[in-house]
């Protein structure tokens, strides 16, 4: 008996611990957000531009508030609000108002890139007009050539060789069909053309119809005064010019290329230090340059 020992049972009982709620989870959410925020944030500013940047800060600047004072000063100084609602002095009358945001879709039309593109077109336009005035003025050189070498295969046109003017101004390339002394292109004292003016005539006719520019033709005589002629030099000038024209018609010229027929006189004399010369007496017909020029084969 003396060995029995007591039999002691002990019973533990397990208590399960309370529900420790979803705080953790709002921490956690909160995180992801912040996370989320940060980083979109990071994408703006790398997506942005400085001008948008700045558009973006100018709208978020405090406005300026005056420190003027309204009233007479000292105990009565004190500010007032304008009907705009910012703050001004009432001696001054003058209010400082926040400056008007510069919004995201001014900053994009301020955008280098449009001036870029701006610049390059101009720089295009520039190029292509450059390139119209070189062909345009080889287009003149060879029809000068061309004309120079009618007149060498034409034995009726050999002896107005001398009489055939052709030179480059700005309003284009003229050519002058100029009286010699002794060999004159009209009657004396008329508007009719002689046989071989027709034929130089009909000559540059060709010449014009290779090229798509507008003419003016024009007529000139010496300062001498005109006998016998109600119209003077004036009037004989006029309608010298004018034969011209009907000789280019007749050579298919149309009349839309013919942009004006002028009688000057002998108000620009071709050789101003000697008035009375034969060389005075000329009729001028100008291919005008054009602005950008008349593509080949364009119909006026």
């Amino acid at each position: 008996m003396a060995n029995d020992r007591p039999i002691i049972i002990k019973r533990i009982k397990k208590v399960s611990g309370g529900h420790h709620g979803g705080a953790w989870k709002v921490a956690y959410a909160d995180f992801v957000t912040a996370m989320m925020a940060f980083f979109l944030l990071m994408w703006l500013i790398n997506m942005t531009s400085p001008e948008q940047k700045m558009g973006v800060a100018d709208y978020f600047a405090p406005a300026s508030i005056s420190e003027s004072k309204s009233g007479s000063g000292g105990i009565l100084g004190g500010t007032q609000i304008g009907k705009d609602g910012a703050q001004s002095s009432g001696a001054s009358g003058r209010a400082s108002t926040m400056p008007k945001p510069t919004t995201v879709t001014e900053q994009q039309s301020k955008n280098p890139n449009d001036d870029a593109k701006k610049a390059e077109a101009e720089i295009s336009e520039s190029a292509l007009d450059e390139a119209l005035s070189r062909r345009e003025e080889m287009a003149f050189k060879s029809a000068a050539e061309s004309l120079r070498q009618a007149m060498q295969d034409l034995p009726e046109l050999a002896e107005l060789s001398k009489s055939l003017m052709i030179d480059q101004t700005p309003e284009g390339m003229r050519i002058q069909i100029v009286d010699q002394e002794g060999l004159s292109m009209f009657q004396p004292g008329s508007v009719q053309p002689r046989p071989r003016t027709v034929a130089l005539l009909r000559a540059v006719g060709q010449i014009i119809l290779r090229l798509p520019n507008r003419i003016t033709i024009s007529g000139h005589t010496d300062s001498a005064p005109m006998q016998g002629n109600s119209g003077g030099n004036w009037g004989l000038s006029f309608g010298r010019a004018d034969s011209a024209r009907k000789v280019l018609r007749e050579s298919e010229v149309p009349q839309a290329r013919i942009h004006s027929v002028i009688g000057k006189a002998g108000s620009e004399p071709l050789y101003p230090d000697d008035p009375y010369t034969a060389g005075n007496r000329r009729i001028s017909i100008v291919l005008l340059r054009e602005s950008p020029p008349l593509p080949p084969g364009h119909r006026l």
